[in-house]
Formats: C-alpha cells, sequence, structure tokens
C-alpha cells in the first residue's frame, strides 16, 4: 500500500507551497530593508535619502528622517536647496511639499512631523490659492496611496508586494546612492527637466475670452476662516517654532488670470485678512515677494503662471535669510495696497504688449 503521505503530488504541493512562502519573505524582507519609500525607517546600508516622488515618499521621510526644520509648500517649493536654509539659519531642514500646497494638506504633514519631531523652523511657502481651498485633506480624495499614509499596517502588502517598488524604485534608490551624484538637498527638484523663458510661460497660458464679473472681496469669507483658523492652530500649538511665512513671487500672467477669472480682489483680500491674523504672534514672520516687479513681469524666469526658475528660489531664500521683504504691522496695509495697484498696472498697462502672443479660451 502506497502511503498518502507521501505521494509525488503531495510532496510537490508541499514544497511548492515552501518555497513560495519563502520567496514571499524574501521579497517583503527586501522591501523593508531598502524601504525607497521610507515607511518604516530613514536609509540604511550607506543608502541616501534618495527623494523624487513627493506623493509616496514625502510622508514617510517626515516620520523617519532625522531633522529639525521643515521647508513647506506645494510645487513652487520642491526647487529650494535645503542646505540655503539650514546654512541661513543654522538648522537641518527637510521638505514637506504638497501638490496645489492646500492649507489643510500642508497642516496634515505638520502634524505627522510634530508626531516625532521639535521644530526650530517651519519655513512655509503660502500659495495665494491656498486661502480659498477647501480646509479638509484631500490625500484619499485624489488617490494618494493611504496604505502609506496610514498607520494600519495589515494593508502594508500592496508596498511590499509591488511589481513598481521591487523592480523599479529600489533599483533606482540604489543606483543614485551609490552610482549618481544625487544630493539630498535637492529632493523633489523638478527644475532640470524644465525650461524657463518666455515662450513657455506663454505657450501654457490659456486666458479667458470673456472677464468674469468681480467677485465680492469676502466671497471665499467661509473657507479663509477655516484656513486661517488651521493654521493658527499650528502657530498657537508649536510656540517653539518659528513659522517663517512667505508669498513667492508668481508671473504677471498669473495676476492677469485672476483679473479675468473674478477672483482678483478677493485673493489680496484673503491675503489681507491672514497677514493680519499671524502678525501679532511672536513667533511668526512673514515675507511678501509677490510685488517683485523686475521678476513677475520678466517672463524669462517662468515656465508657466505661476512656476519660476531655481534663481527666484535661492532669491527668496536669500532675502529671507537678510531679513528682507518683511512685512510688519506697520507695513503691510501699504504693501498690499501697493500689490493692488500692481495689479491693475499688470492688467491695463503691462500685459498688453503679449496679447498678440497668449492663446484665447473661446469654448
Amino acid at each position: 500500500m502506497i502511503n498518502a503521505n507521501c505521494s509525488p503530488t503531495r510532496q510537490f504541493i508541499k514544497r511548492f507551497f515552501q518555497r513560495s512562502l519563502l520567496l514571499m519573505l524574501l521579497i517583503a524582507a527586501i522591501v523593508i530593508l531598502i524601504d525607497p519609500f521610507f515607511h518604516y525607517h530613514k536609509p540604511w546600508f550607506g543608502l541616501k535619502e534618495v527623494l523624487t516622488d513627493k506623493e509616496y515618499q514625502c510622508i514617510g521621510s517626515l516620520r523617519t528622517f532625522d531633522y529639525d526644520s521643515l521647508i513647506v509648500g506645494s510645487s513652487v517649493a520642491e526647487n529650494y536647496y535645503n542646505a540655503w536654509f539650514g546654512n541661513g539659519f543654522g538648522c537641518t531642514p527637510i521638505k514637506a511639499i504638497r501638490s496645489y500646497g492646500a492649507t489643510a494638506d500642508l497642516c496634515y504633514l505638520l502634524d505627522a512631523a510634530y508626531e516625532e519631531h521639535d521644530l526650530k523652523y517651519v519655513f512655509y511657502s503660502m500659495d495665494t490659492s491656498s486661502l480659498a481651498a477647501e480646509p479638509v485633506p484631500t490625500y484619499e480624495l485624489t488617490g494618494c496611496p493611504m496604505y502609506l499614509y496610514n498607520k494600519n499596517y495589515l494593508d502594508d502588502v500592496e508596498y511590499l508586494y509591488n511589481k513598481g517598488v521591487l523592480f523599479e524604485k529600489i533599483p533606482y534608490m540604489v543606483a543614485n546612492s551609490f552610482i549618481g551624484d544625487y544630493d539630498a538637498n535637492n529632493s523633489y527638484n523638478w527644475a532640470q527637466w524644465k525650461e524657463f523663458n518666455q515662450d513657455m510661460a506663454l505657450g501654457l497660458y490659456i486666458r479667458t475670452a470673456k472677464i468674469a464679473p468681480m467677485k465680492e472681496k469676502d466671497y471665499y469669507q467661509d473657507v479663509l476662516d477655516a484656513n486661517i483658523q488651521l493654521m493658527k492652530k499650528q502657530i498657537e500649538g508649536h510656540p517653539e517654532t518659528k513659522f517663517k511665512i512667505f508669498f513667492p513671487a508668481y508671473s504677471m500672467l498669473f495676476w492677469d488670470n485672476l483679473y479675468r477669472t473674478g477672483d482678483l480682489e478677493a485673493y489680496l483680500y484673503n491675503m489681507e485678512q491672514a497677514i493680519a491674523a499671524f502678525l501679532p504672534y511672536n513667533n511668526v514672520e512673514i515675507f511678501y515677494f509677490q510685488d517683485e516687479r523686475d521678476i513677475v513681469t520678466n517672463l524669462e524666469n517662468y515656465m508657466d503662471t505661476l512656476h519660476f526658475s531655481p534663481e527666484i528660489n535661492q532669491y527668496m531664500a536669500e532675502q529671507i535669510i537678510a531679513g528682507n521683504h518683511r512685512l510688519t504691522e506697520d507695513n503691510y496695509r501699504q504693501t498690499l495696497s501697493g500689490m493692488r495697484d500692481f495689479a491693475y498696472e499688470i492688467v491695463h498697462e503691462l500685459i498688453l504688449p503679449y496679447e498678440d502672443m497668449i492663446k484665447v479660451d473661446y469654448t
């Protein structure tokens, strides 16, 4: 009689499952040890902090890296060289970046950072549009990999057994660590693949054919108040942190678009209200660059309406370090009044020589 337990088929199945389990454990171990999204730990084995994919890596780096300061903002903040701020203020910063830079999303990243870190500085690039954004986080809504954001390790199977992670992200991290000249100060930097000039900026600006009625200045009041409260919660909750908030220099095409979509007065009002709310705090300094005429009106500095060259990033960092362009209780109203005049000068005068080169949407 043949022992069923020793049949070739049963032994084959047993060996198959044993080897499959061993392979799965090996794959999981490789992903955990290399951890290209820094979900479990900071880089080991001499690997570098290779940060190129903010939606997948930012939250992990905030939880596992060693740092004492943050550079916070949207895509316009990605091209800062971390050491500009690090050397200027004697700190060790990393970036907390979210596309579109909505206040609630950036505050979510700040909360993650504060879980395990005491921050000396937060260099906060505040987009004008963020004050009119919905005051709720949008990570899940926009399809971010929530298995990296939550702390439920049971759903990490999507990370541990991911073909893209195993065959693309891990080799990329290893190659950049030991073969390439990757510099962690350039985390998330995309400028090397872009061109900044007038043709690019004008080519990516689609102007509305009709000018919409101007909205009332308090049109966004409800979401504005909510976004201000989100920031005040961060500022009040962390008096030991110095918040250096700055409004970056958008191109004159941005202001032309605001005027034509009817948002100009509301956006100017939003900024004034936010600045007035933040200035009284002892741990807040605010810097303003949107009225930098030589930068804003020179489209050679831009690749579209918003995104400027790294040279502009460096200029703003240097000015913040030097304490220039700082708003105070005494000058912020005058500064924003001047910005209002400048915006209308753009619309009625400075943009006119470019009108024949601007694409128009007639739909």
